[in-house]
């Protein structure tokens, strides 16, 4: 099922491209609109595409909010297994000859 887009209508997004193959893309927002799609701790995840045509006043990229949610399925190991590990794996218990 295919999600709406939340595009950000206040941006200018303009690609240079130079002789040598670079280029860049010089970007501006309106802080403004920013802040209405910001998170609970403050950022706003965006996604930068570019356009099929360039646009009357020469936009080659457009924005929209990204709606994708990290998940944290790996859970970190408690203190002390990590320092069981420790105590086995010691380098200087090893009984090699070098």
């Amino acid at each position: 099922m295919a999600q709406d887009r939340t595009y950000i209508n206040q941006c200018s997004l303009r690609e240079k491209v130079f002789e040598n193959g670079g280029s860049l893309i010089n970007a501006a927002f309106k802080v403004s609109e920013l802040q209405e799609h910001a998170d609970e701790n403050g950022w706003v995840n965006i996604v930068i595409a570019k356009r099929r045509e360039v646009s009357e006043k020469g936009a080659t990229h457009y924005a929209y909010k990204s709606e994708y949610q990290r998940q944290n399925n790996q859970q970190q190991p408690p203190q002390d297994s990590m320092q069981q590990q420790q105590q086995i794996s010691n380098p200087l218990d090893d009984d090699l000859p070098f």
